[in-house]
C-alpha cells in the first residue's frame, strides 16, 4: 500500500503518545521527533517539516488547555491538519463533464509511466459513464504505438495513431477530428517525453498543446525522484499550463512523500497516484481522505464509494434485507467475494477501514488474500444450488464435502477451512439481524439504526479498540455526518460521485 512505511511511523508516534500517563511538553516533543523523522526519511523537504512540527506547538499549546480537554485527540487533529496543508495546493483540478468532448493532453519525462498512465486514466471514467479515447502524438520514441494500442485493446478504448506520420501535431489533429466525430467525450493526447528536460521536449509540447487546445494538461511524474519533483515540475508548469498531476509508481517507492509534498508546493493538484502495473491499481488522490488512511484513520466515503462502483444500486438495499433477516448463505459470500475482486488492490480497501492500517496488510499476503478467494469461489463453482442458498451448514455432508473437492480439484480440508471461513463471516453478519429496513424513499429509520451502538456490534473488538472504543466511534460518525455516508453504500443518499 501507499507509503505504508511512513504512515506506521506516524501512526506508531501517536500511539506511543495516547500510551503516556501524562502528556507534557516531553511526551509531545517525542511524538513530533518520530514524525519529523518519518516524514524526511520519506523524503518530504525539510522546511515544510519544519513548519508543520512549528504550527502543531503552536496549535497546541499544553499551557493554555483546560483540564477537561482530550489532548491525545487534539494533537492528532493537529497533525491530520498539517498533513493536509503540506499536500493539499489549495485550488480544484478542472471538472470534466459527460457528454460535452474534453481534451485532456498528458505530458511528462520518458520512463514515467505516462502512456500506461493514460490508458488507467481513460479506464477509470470508462468505467463511470464517460466515453473515451486514445490518441499516440508521440513520434520520438519507437514502441510507442505499440504500447499504446496494446494497452487500449486490452481496456476495450478506441484509439488512433500511425507508423508513418513523423508530425506529432497533425497526429493530434487527425485524431481530433476523428473522435469528435465519433462523440467521444473525453480524448486523451498521449505526447513525447525525453530523457531529460530539453529544448526540444517543451518545444512539441508546446506545439501540441496549441494545435489541440486542451482543457486539461496532466503532467505524470514518478515517485522515485523524490525531491527533484519540484524543480521537474516547475519547469513544465513554465512551458505548459499544467492543470493537474498523477504520480506513478507508489507501490514500489517509500520516498514518494517528495513527489506529493513538492507536487502540492507547485499549486498543481494531485489527482491520481499509480500504486501498480494492473488497469485498476490506480487511486484518485484527495488530499483528506489520504492522509486520514495514513494515519490508520479510514476512509469511510472513499469505501463506500468503490462499494458503489462495484455492487449494483438496485441490489444493494436487496443484500440489506437479506443480513437483516439473517439469511448470510455461500450464495453471498460469493457475491461479496466477487465484489471485493472487483474492488482492486485489498490493502487499498483495508485501509479505507478506521483502525487498520496499510502495513496491518503487506504486499505477499494482500496477492495471498485474493488467491483465498479465488480459490473459495472454485470451490463453490461445485457446488449445487441447494447447497449455496441454504442457511443450514449441516446440509454439507461428508459425501457432498468429497464431491465438491473433486469437482473442484481441491482437497477435502480445503472445502473444510472455506466452510469454516464462511461460519466466521456468518457469526459476523448474524449481528446485523433485525436492522430495520426502510421503504423506498424513507432513510430515516436506517438513520436511526445506523448509530454508534449498533455499529460497535458489528465491528471486530480490535477496530473498536483502535479507534477509541465508543466514545472513537461516535466521534467517527459525527465527522461521517451521522449515517449520511453509510446509507449511501445501501442507495440512499450521500456517498456518490
Amino acid at each position: 500500500m501507499v507509503l505504508a512505511q511512513l504512515g506506521g511511523s506516524i501512526s506508531r508516534a501517536l500511539q506511543q503518545m495516547s500510551n503516556a500517563t501524562i502528556i507534557d511538553e516531553k511526551v509531545l516533543n517525542e511524538c513530533l521527533n518520530e514524525i519529523t523523522r518519518a516524514l524526511l526519511q520519506a523524503d518530504v523537504q525539510f522546511k515544510l517539516v519544519r513548519d508543520m512540527s512549528t504550527n502543531i506547538k503552536k496549535i497546541v499549546n499544553l499551557e493554555d488547555l483546560a483540564a477537561g480537554h482530550n489532548k491525545r485527540r487534539i494533537i492528532q487533529q493537529a497533525v491530520y491538519n498539517e498533513l493536509c496543508k503540506i499536500l493539499d495546493p489549495g485550488k480544484p483540478a478542472f471538472t470534466l463533464k459527460k457528454g460535452k468532448p474534453s481534451v485532456v493532453m498528458f505530458v511528462g519525462l520518458q520512463g514515467s509511466g505516462k502512456t500506461t498512465t493514460c490508458t488507467k486514466y481513460a479506464y477509470h471514467h470508462q468505467k463511470r459513464g464517460w466515453k473515451p479515447a486514445l490518441i499516440c502524438a508521440d513520434t520520438f520514441r519507437a514502441g510507442a504505438f505499440d504500447q499504446l494500442k496494446q494497452n487500449a485493446t486490452k481496456a476495450k478504448i478506441p484509439f488512433y495513431g500511425s507508423y508513418t506520420e513523423s508530425d506529432p501535431m497533425k497526429i493530434a489533429v487527425d485524431g481530433l477530428e476523428t473522435f469528435k466525430k465519433e462523440n467521444c467525450d473525453l480524448i486523451i493526447v498521449d505526447t513525447s517525453g525525453r530523457h531529460k528536460q530539453e529544448a526540444a521536449l517543451f518545444e512539441e509540447m508546446r506545439q501540441v498543446s496549441e494545435a489541440t487546445k486542451p482543457d486539461l494538461v496532466i503532467f505524470v511524474m514518478d515517485s522515485s525522484i523524490g525531491q527533484a519533483a519540484f524543480d521537474q515540475a516547475q519547469a513544465f508548469r513554465q512551458s505548459v499550463a499544467v492543470g493537474a498531476v498523477i504520480i506513478t509508481k507508489m507501490d514500489g517507492h517509500a520516498k514518494g512523500g517528495g513527489a506529493l509534498s513538492a507536487v502540492a508546493a507547485t499549486k498543481s493538484p494531485v489527482i491520481f497516484i499509480g500504486t501498480g502495473e494492473h488497469m485498476d491499481e490506480f487511486e484518485v488522490f484527495d488530499a483528506k481522505p489520504f492522509v486520514s488512511r495514513l494515519l490508520g484513520m479510514g476512509d469511510l466515503s472513499g469505501l463506500v464509494n468503490k462499494i458503489q462502483d462495484v455492487v449494483p444500486m438496485d441490489q444493494q438495499p436487496e443484500l440489506l434485507q437479506k443480513l437483516s433477516e439473517g439469511h448470510f448463505t455461500l450464495r453471498i459470500m460469493y457475491e461479496q467475494f466477487q465484489n471485493m475482486l472487483k474492488m482492486g488492490p485489498l490493502g487499498q480497501v483495508f485501509s479505507m477501514l478506521p483502525g487498520f492500517s496499510a502495513e496491518m496488510m503487506p504486499q505477499g499476503r494482500e496477492k495471498e488474500s485474493q488467491a483465498k478467494f479465488k480459490r473459495y469461489m472454485t470451490m463453490m463453482d461445485s457446488m449445487t444450488d441447494e447447497e449455496l442458498d441454504s442457511t443450514n451448514p449441516k446440509i454439507l455432508t461428508e459425501s457432498r464435502i468429497m464431491r465438491i473437492a473433486r469437482g473442484s480439484g481441491r482437497l477435502v480440508h480445503e472445502v473444510m477451512e472455506m466452510l469454516e471461513e464462511y461460519k466466521r463471516l456468518a457469526k459476523i453478519f448474524s449481528k446485523m439481524k433485525g436492522l430495520k429496513i426502510p421503504k423506498k424513499g424513507d432513510m430515516s429509520s436506517l438513520s436511526r439504526n445506523m448509530n454508534a451502538q449498533n455499529m460497535s456490534k458489528v465491528l471486530p473488538p480490535q477496530m473498536l479498540k483502535q479507534i477509541g472504543g465508543m466514545g472513537g466511534l461516535q466521534n467517527l460518525m459525527k465527522q461521517m455526518g451521522s449515517a449520511k455516508d453509510m446509507m449511501g453504500m445501501f442507495g440512499g443518499g450521500g456517498g456518490g460521485e
